[in-house]
């Protein structure tokens, strides 16, 4: 085929593409503007706006919730079979503004706590076995108080409305951009076909595709840095109150490190791990936790300034007068 065929060729394709994507781009818009002009009221639109975020999100959560104990590989622990564990979680209940949850024991592939649910339901608390192996009692009593305090506070709802919420408006936001996508997806590739350039990205409507596809991206990532940012921050705010409840900051120190050694692999070429360590800054990021290093230091010196506290004297200085 000589060069002059092929260019025919090539605009009657860019043509044709062109054609394609603005027809497309057009219909969203068209279903767009019927959306629009179908409308309630701003403020009724915002509000169901506003339901079908949150319904979706709180939705998600409670049926991940209902899965995770579907595939526990555990069951859950009588009373009779560990009387002084469930005598632990009773009093740390009733010292904290949470129903007394079910009680799970499973066994992973590392040694784990967590909860789930909440409210006034109660929840349930997770346990991997191991924990009963590796932890002396105060300790395991440390991480039950730290558990009860993610059910006192319900942050697993919590944290999944925030991500929930934050993807729906980026989900929104990606329908609104759609029409702008496909155009510029259209012009972009229909102007490299008709350059005689079928592979060639580098023109002003690509760039402007890319820019576009970047920002929401960006938005995507931004709400899940938020999500994460506040995890962590639930985080430290649970060790602080199962610091609280429990009096000794350090029985939760001890535990997170001997956690954290029982979970490190063995053998140094372990490909599947799940223990992992890294001082990269997207990962640290982008993790539900902080480091161990972090709330280890935070919980000794908490533990300090409760020791350095009873040791202030209590009562009237030499010089005072009584009243």
């Amino acid at each position: 085929m000589s060069r002059l065929a092929f260019r025919a060729a090539a605009a009657v394709v860019g043509v044709a593409l062109l054609a394609v994507y603005l027809a497309a781009a057009a219909f969203v818009a068209d279903a767009l503007l019927f959306l629009w002009a179908t409308r309630p009221d701003l403020p009724v639109l915002l509000a169901l706006l506003a339901v079908v975020a949150v319904g979706s999100a709180y939705l998600s959560y409670w049926i991940g919730t209902a899965q995770v104990l579907a595939s526990l590989e555990g069951d859950r622990l009588p009373r009779e079979r560990a009387p002084d564990l469930h005598h632990r979680i009773d009093a740390l209940a009733a010292r904290m503004a949470v129903d007394r949850p079910a009680l799970y024991v499973t066994d992973a592939r590392a040694p784990n706590a967590f909860a789930v649910g909440g409210g006034s339901g109660g929840g349930a608390l997770v346990m991997d076995r191991s924990l009963f192996r590796i932890l002396s009692a105060r300790e395991v009593e440390a991480i039950v108080a730290h558990e009860l305090a993610h059910l006192e506070t319900n942050d697993g709802l919590a944290l999944a409305m925030a991500d929930g919420i934050g993807r729906a408006v980026v989900g929104f936001t990606t329908v609104l951009a759609l029409p702008a996508l496909l155009a510029l997806s259209g012009l972009a590739a229909a102007s490299a076909w008709i350059r005689g350039r079928p592979g060639d990205r580098s023109g002003p409507f690509a760039w402007l595709h890319r820019a576009l596809t970047n920002g929401l991206f960006a938005g995507f990532v931004l709400a899940t840095l938020l999500a994460r940012s506040r995890s962590r921050k639930r985080e430290f705010a649970a060790d602080d109150r199962a610091a609280e409840v429990t009096g000794d900051p350090i029985a939760l120190a001890r535990a997170l490190r001997r956690i954290e050694r029982a979970a490190e692999p063995s053998w140094p070429f372990t490909p599947l791990s799940t223990y992992k360590r890294t001082e990269n800054p997207a990962e640290r990021w982008l993790s539900t936790h902080p480091s161990i290093e972090e709330r280890v230091e935070r919980l000794r010196r908490r533990a300090a300034a409760q020791e350095s506290t009873r040791r202030i004297p209590i009562g009237p200085s030499r010089g005072g007068r009584r009243r």
